[in-house]
């Protein structure tokens, strides 16, 4: 900072006083040590308008809001100091780890506090740090069974992602269904619940669920940045192009929000947002899992930062073997890339309690060219659930022996021909597909027209995800009459209903 004052001087006459950042900040200063501390914020607000690379006022600016009972300001600061100003103030981790503490957030608190102690293990405020890691686990008698469902919380919110990642819709749905009875206002469970329902193809369902979280919890980041996808897979560019005017101007300071937003800016293709967001929280010492990497690299190469994204994949490759091939310049592997060309997402349905999982699993294997390798390995021959049924699909993809389930196989192939690769989208297509195989073969109803089910299949499922596309469309996809189509609609709704 500059001196107390600047004094233009003509003649011996002082024509005018101006005063600098630092007159302003050395008032903040009095106010702030006679705990006058609404007068300290006004001075010291003035001195960063003055000023606003100066780190030293903006932390004591945080420190006023600190005391005002404005942590949410504080944090922002703070966060600005370590982002933008000087990231070797690292006792704004200290300072933030407070906030957070006072805020209830005790995760948050605990992650800056430890990274206080790991950055300057002999600072001016370490004592203290200890302190407050003490007092987070045992301030309050009921906080150490506060932490155990925050631990069952995220056990089973990480059971529900992975589930969602790997296509396995129904058992996600499940857990999830079971998380938000028992946590009623676990936001972060309803809005992955709404993805399965949408991956799906159950839209409205997806869609409600939204609805009812932003009633219930306005501005959820989580239900915004799912609409935003929802919208952008179904096409619907105004809607797509108004959320993401929203969702640029939020500045989060939640860890987890500031994840949720890059994550989102990547999967739709806006690669300098997600950038900046996802580079912020590495910046930081955030320790990612493997989606964070992914889409940290991912789009450190989309914005032409290709050896960042490089030293990034070998985090991806740590975390996740078999994304080996799968790097993001690899264009053309990554272009045909689904779970079809993933062994471990395989052998994830295998294990499914639900037979139309199951039946996908060995429909997505007879598509991979490591189906010997499958079938032969240890885990597939110790898979004591296969039906009947499925043995026997399992029998005509080796050796070509005609069933029922061949028929059911041709189907799919008929639908793999206008849909893949397959990832979480498509997956809803062929589990619908399945699970209305699995009410056939209960029933008479022989599969003849093998083209009338695939068509009647598609039209269900895009109508399902409130895709516009008319009888009309699909009977000449598949080349069909309009009056086949409607014909084997319904069937296929008798059996899904």
């Amino acid at each position: 900072m500059g001196k107390d004052s600047k004094a233009r001087i003509q003649k011996g006459k002082i024509l005018s006083f101006v005063p600098t950042g630092e007159y302003y900040f050395k008032k903040g200063l009095k106010a702030y040590y006679r705990r006058d501390f609404i007068k300290a914020k006004k001075y010291l607000g003035r001195a960063m308008q003055l000023e606003p690379g100066e780190p030293i006022i903006t932390c004591q600016l945080a420190i006023v809001s600190t005391e005002l009972g404005e942590f949410e300001n504080s944090n922002r600061l703070l966060h600005q100091i370590l982002e933008e100003l000087d990231e070797q103030m690292v006792e704004c981790h200290y300072f933030l780890a407070n906030n957070y503490a006072h805020m209830g957030l005790f995760k948050d608190a605990y992650h800056h506090a430890k990274l206080y102690i790991e950055l300057e293990p002999d600072g001016e405020f370490i004592e203290d740090t200890e302190d407050l890691l003490e007092l987070l686990l045992f301030e309050e008698e009921d906080l150490e069974d506060e932490l155990y469902q925050q631990d069952d919380l995220i056990v089973k919110q990480e059971q529900a992602r992975d589930l969602l990642e790997s296509g396995y819709f129904p058992k996600a749905i499940e857990l999830l269904k079971d998380v938000v009875e028992e946590y009623p206002e676990y936001w972060s469970a309803y809005n992955n619940l709404a993805l399965a329902y949408f991956y799906l193809g159950k839209t409205e369902k997806a869609e409600s669920i939204l609805e009812d979280v932003l009633v219930r919890n306005p501005g959820n980041l989580h239900a915004l940045c799912n609409r935003l996808v929802f919208a952008h897979y179904q096409g619907e560019f105004k809607s797509a192009e108004r959320l993401m005017e929203s969702l640029k101007k939020i500045k989060p300071l939640l860890v987890e929000q500031q994840f949720k937003l890059g994550a989102t800016f990547a999967l739709v293709g806006e690669y300098e947002l997600a950038y900046f967001w996802l580079k912020k929280l590495y910046k930081n010492g955030f320790d990612g899992d493997g989606p964070f990497y992914y889409w940290l690299s991912s789009a450190a190469y989309q914005i032409g930062n290709k050896p960042f994204a490089q030293n990034i994949w070998k985090k991806v490759l740590e975390i996740n073997p078999e994304k080996e091939g799968f790097e993001p310049w690899n264009t053309d592997k990554v272009q045909g890339s689904g779970f079809e060309d993933h062994p471990s997402s395989i052998f994830q349905k295998l294990d499914s309690d639900y037979i139309e999982e199951r039946l996908f699993a060995l429909f997505l294997t007879a598509l991979s060219d490591k189906a010997e390798d499958i079938f032969s390995s240890k885990r597939f021959l110790d898979n004591q659930k296969l039906t009947p049924m499925e043995q026997e699909y399992m029998s005509f993809i080796k050796s070509g022996t005609p069933s029922i389930s061949a028929d059911a196989h041709e189907i799919a192939a008929l639908l793999y021909q206008n849909h893949q690769p397959i990832g979480p989208i498509e997956s809803g297509l062929y589990l619908i597909w399945f699970s209305t195989f699995v009410e056939i073969s209960k029933s008479d109803v022989k599969l003849k027209n093998k083209q009338a089910w695939a068509g009647a299949i598609d039209y269900v499922w895009n109508k399902l995800r409130s895709e516009k596309v008319t009888r009309e469309e699909i009977a000449e996809r598949y080349g069909l009459s309009t009056a086949t189509v409607g014909k084997y609609v319904k069937l296929v709704n008798n059996f899904l209903n």
